[in-house]
């Protein structure tokens, strides 16, 4: 498959998701990404996950999961060599992605407008909480603060349980694609080079368009309603044998089809459920009366048969069940490494939901070792075997 970054190098100084997420997608698109880490410690992830046997050896179960197919090098950005170092690096390079607090690469020396004078077609891309300007600049941001703050909080769960985190980094996933979708469309800037200001705050803010737009446009405080979907009647989630059926029948001919499919069209001459205004005003009745039916069988059984006739319909699954699914598990979306170093086993990865021409897009490489591709990516910048060793010695790699 012809990748559309093949070409590119990637500088990825990121830690633990947001941007490491954004650099996953360049690498998988065909960047080559080149993770520039700490010296003696890396990123964060790597000591982070389920497996504390991984967490020790610095190959995290969380430092696994978007870290496939990028090289690592490490670097004391705080050592007058390993600074110099690394601005011959940048001229090497397309795109520089960072997620520190900002001002931090500043103070660093090798801040935006430091870089560009080294690279001036340089793509710099900046990911944190808040913005790189504003009242918050300076605040911590982690994926459960900026949940927290963007309202997503507020919306989740009903209005027993609400407010409630979303079950994983929606924050830090958002705000990390987000990203890569910017670095993408500045690639295809002519002259190329500018900088990308990455607010998570903001990359959810946007995410919730519906939400945001009835409270600005309509007036309607967003709320937390569970596993109802206001717009619509019936449309949620509903009790059937053993488990949730998700029903979606949002058009008026999917719910002629839905009562009559369960035996109750009888439902469709009571004046409560006659038009869909009166359906969303009487949902709970409602979902009440088909549940005396659904509840009789599986949720999948039910999702078969409402598909078939044109009901929009699903079961609620687990990870573990959608994961064993053939259309997850024959699609290429799950990638195997085999006997991955620093792990000593084999391990399968995410890689994006995207199909280029019918392929999924995919790595060679599994998640690397801390400084794996030390002597390859220095050494290309002409440095000798001796020069290496006395840099690191000296604290510089």
């Amino acid at each position: 498959m012809s990748k559309p970054l093949a070409g590119i190098r990637v500088l990825d100084l990121t830690n633990v998701l947001a941007g490491p997420f954004c650099c996953h997608h360049l690498a998988h698109l065909g960047a080559e990404v080149i993770k520039v880490e700490a010296t003696g410690r890396g990123d964060l992830a790597r000591r982070l996950g389920a497996d504390p046997d991984l967490n020790d050896k610095g190959m995290g179960v969380s430092f696994l999961a978007q870290n496939a197919g990028k090289k690592s090098v490490t670097v004391n950005l705080k050592h007058p060599r390993g600074k110099q170092l690394f601005l011959k690096l940048v001229k090497t390079a397309d795109v520089l992605v960072e997620n520190f607090r900002p001002g931090v690469m500043k103070r660093l020396g090798v801040g935006y407008n430091t870089l560009k004078k080294e690279k001036p077609q340089l793509i710099y891309c900046a990911i944190s909480g808040f913005g790189q300007d504003g009242p918050w600049v300076h605040r911590p941001a982690y994926d459960q603060i900026i949940q927290g703050a963007s309202g997503v909080m507020s919306i989740t769960g009903d209005s027993e349980s609400a407010p409630l985190r979303v079950g994983y980094p929606v924050a830090d996933t958002v705000g990390g694609i987000t990203a890569a979708f910017a670095v993408a469309s500045a690639l295809n800037a002519s002259p190329r080079g500018s900088f990308i200001d990455v607010s998570m705050l903001e990359s959810v803010l946007a995410t919730m368009g519906w939400v945001v737009s009835n409270y600005l446009n309509a007036g309607v405080e967003p709320a937390a309603n569970g596993n109802e979907n206001v717009t619509s009647s019936p449309s949620g989630a509903f009790e059937a044998e053993h488990g949730l059926l998700n029903i979606a029948a949002n058009k008026d001919e999917q719910w002629i089809l839905l009562t009559d499919h369960l035996g109750l069209g009888a439902l469709r001459e009571r004046p409560q459920y006659a038009t869909r205004e009166d359906r969303k005003r009487n949902r709970l009745a409602l979902k009440a009366e088909l549940e005396t039916v659904l509840k009789t069988r599986p949720a999948r059984d039910w999702a078969k048969e409402l598909n078939r006739i044109g009901v929009p319909s699903g079961a609620v699954l687990t990870v573990p069940e959608v994961l064993a699914m053939p259309q997850v598990a024959d699609r290429g979306f799950l990638k195997t490494f085999q006997d991955v170093p620093g792990v000593g086993r084999d391990i399968s990865v995410t890689t994006t939901g995207i199909k280029l021409d019918g392929e999924a897009p995919r790595v060679d490489d599994p998640p690397p070792l801390l400084g794996e591709h030390n002597n390859e990516i220095w050494t290309d910048l002409g440095l000798s075997e001796a020069e290496l060793t006395e840099l690191e010695n000296d604290g510089a790699l």
